[in-house]
């Protein structure tokens, strides 16, 4: 009998094979008897991720039930790797293999249960706080008035900003520029004019990094200047509106954090309505927030758009000092800063790594070619024990079933063994038999005649 599922695309035989349920996936990767499918399911290797069908004869009908349907073609062709029960009756030291492989089913489902875990894991920012050490510094280069080209004839400062982040372990070093979206360096206005007293470097999509900016200038006075530094936060923050930002005590954060914060504020308060869970009853300040006093919860995030500001730069006030005194000064300020935690690349190594998966494919193979020997010995003891105890009735079953293979085989019409015997042609039908074919041979001979002759038969 062959069942096809439609839902999931694969052909599942069942037949009988000397008195024995045998269940057979199309393509011959699977054959296991009936009565060991439960265990034969127990001991598959999760990460084989192998369709497994189990068949229930239910009123005359057969279901199909999916047990594992994670990747059909990471399945290595593995086949049957479960010992016999006869097997196991006759060796009671084979209990401890298959008490192996129920522990390698737990193991395994530990395994996989833990990489899901890593999976979902990686699909979550994954962030540390570090601190970035920013340094500021400037040199002083006075008029010297025996210079031939213009550059040295003029006094000119030359400010430099730099940073590293401290403790980084890590091979490469991040540059300093990749830390932030834009820097703005303003000088006195009185100084250099409002046209050129702004210094900005903004982050495009073609930006090559950089360890650090450098401004040069002319000038021979000191020059009082302010530093705007504006993180690039991976993913985005955001400002929150004064109100909100009150509400939840939350200055700057994602978008994704703004809104789990609200959900919990609702929770907390009870705000959902009762018997329209999707609606939100604002309490006063959600009111005074969102100006309604009912919402959708799907709403939020279109209404959060306007309550979102862009974060505030970090703001630093520097004086370029001209006074050779103060050139081997540096300023040093301490930024907290979000980087990518280390331990996010050892886990996408882990699932990308297939150092191991060869050996463990070719002890699988090992261990199937190991347990095909065994039944193939198993075999051969039941024929040598079958012959032993009744010579001349297992040979003429042997030839029975090797008679009913070949005619399968041959699509031979008939029962050649019968036939080759004198008794068959002594049956009571055979007479008739004879009649008939001599009556035929007849018919035919006298069309023949008629033919040759031109005689129309009337």
């Amino acid at each position: 009998m062959t069942y096809y599922s439609s839902s999931y695309g694969f052909v599942v035989h069942r037949e009988q094979v000397d008195g024995q349920d045998i269940i057979t996936k199309q393509g011959g990767f699977t054959r296991v008897p009936l009565s060991s499918l439960p265990v034969y399911i127990q001991s598959k290797r999760l990460d084989e991720q192998m369709p497994v069908m189990f068949m229930c004869l239910r009123a005359g009908q057969v279901s199909v039930l999916l047990l594992q349907n994670m990747v059909d073609s990471l399945l290595p062709v593995l086949g049957y790797s479960l010992l016999p029960s006869q097997i196991r009756e006759l060796v009671p030291e084979s209990q401890a293999y298959m008490d192996l492989l129920a522990f390698e089913r737990k193991l395994d489902q530990t395994i996989m249960r833990k990489r899901v875990d890593i999976q979902e894991a990686l699909k979550r920012p994954m962030k540390q706080k570090r601190k970035l050490r920013l340094y500021i510094s400037n040199t002083f280069n006075p008029a010297k008035s025996d210079a031939d080209d213009s550059d040295g004839s003029i006094a000119s400062w030359e400010l430099r900003v730099e940073g590293k982040l401290l403790d980084d372990l890590s091979k490469q070093k991040r540059k300093f520029s990749s830390f932030f979206k834009s820097l703005v360096i303003e000088l006195d206005k009185d100084l250099y004019g409002p046209d050129n007293h702004l210094v900005e470097w903004h982050r495009t999509p073609t930006t090559q990094e950089t360890d650090g900016f450098q401004v040069k200038r002319p000038g021979d006075v000191s020059v009082r200047c302010t530093l705007l530094l504006m993180l690039d936060y991976q993913p985005p923050q955001f400002k929150l509106d004064p109100r909100l930002a009150r509400l939840l005590g939350i200055h700057t954060q994602t978008r994704s954090a703004i809104i789990q914060a609200l959900w919990q504020y609702i929770k907390t308060n009870k705000l959902q309505d009762s018997h329209d869970k999707e609606y939100i009853n604002c309490d006063k300040y959600f009111q005074q927030i969102f100006d309604c006093p009912r919402l959708k919860f799907s709403e939020i995030p279109q209404r959060l758009t306007n309550l979102l500001l862009p974060p505030d730069p970090i703001v630093i006030n520097h004086i370029i000092s001209v006074d050779p005194n103060d050139q081997k000064k540096t300023a040093c300020y301490d930024i907290d800063v979000e980087v990518e935690d280390p331990l996010k690349g050892q886990m996408s190594s882990f699932l990308l790594s297939t150092a191991n998966q060869q050996e463990i494919t070719a002890l699988d193979n090992k261990i199937h070619e190991t347990i095909e020997s065994i039944n193939q010995l198993k075999i051969q003891r039941d024929f040598m024990l079958s012959f032993s105890k009744d010579p001349k009735g297992y040979i003429q079953d042997l030839l029975r079933s090797q008679s009913r293979d070949l005619k399968v085989m041959t699509d031979v019409v008939g029962n050649p063994e019968e036939e080759r015997r004198a008794e068959f042609y002594h049956e009571p039908w055979s007479q008739e038999a004879v009649s008939r074919y001599f009556y035929c041979k007849i018919q035919q001979r006298r069309q023949e005649l008629e033919q040759s002759l031109g005689v129309r038969n009337t």
